[in-house]
């Protein structure tokens, strides 16, 4: 059976330890074996999050990913970098 994905955005809200305060807070909330919550961060909060998040079913994905892979792209974040960080998810185009 397939998991049901529920996913949102952070907007440009939380710092990187008012995230982990907020994922730890979140986590016996939102436990579920049937589904997957995805909070989509800002690129600051990416690894903090993921580490408050591991061993839950919390997955982290990124609010925004820059097609090119690198290049002198200013604040953009590439897939390789995402990927590098165990990113799997990624809104784009909103």
């Amino acid at each position: 059976m397939r998991k049901t994905i529920v996913a949102g955005n952070w907007k440009m809200n939380k710092t990187p330890s008012e995230a982990k305060a907020l994922i730890e807070e979140l986590k016996p909330l939102v436990a579920s074996e049937t589904s997957d919550v995805v909070f989509c961060v800002p690129a600051i909060d990416i690894i903090p999050a993921m580490i408050a998040a591991k061993d839950s079913n919390i997955c982290i994905g990124a609010e925004n990913m820059y097609f090119e892979e690198k290049g002198a792209y200013t604040g953009e974040i590439s897939p390789n970098m995402l990927n590098d960080a165990g990113v799997k998810y990624v809104i784009i185009g909103h």
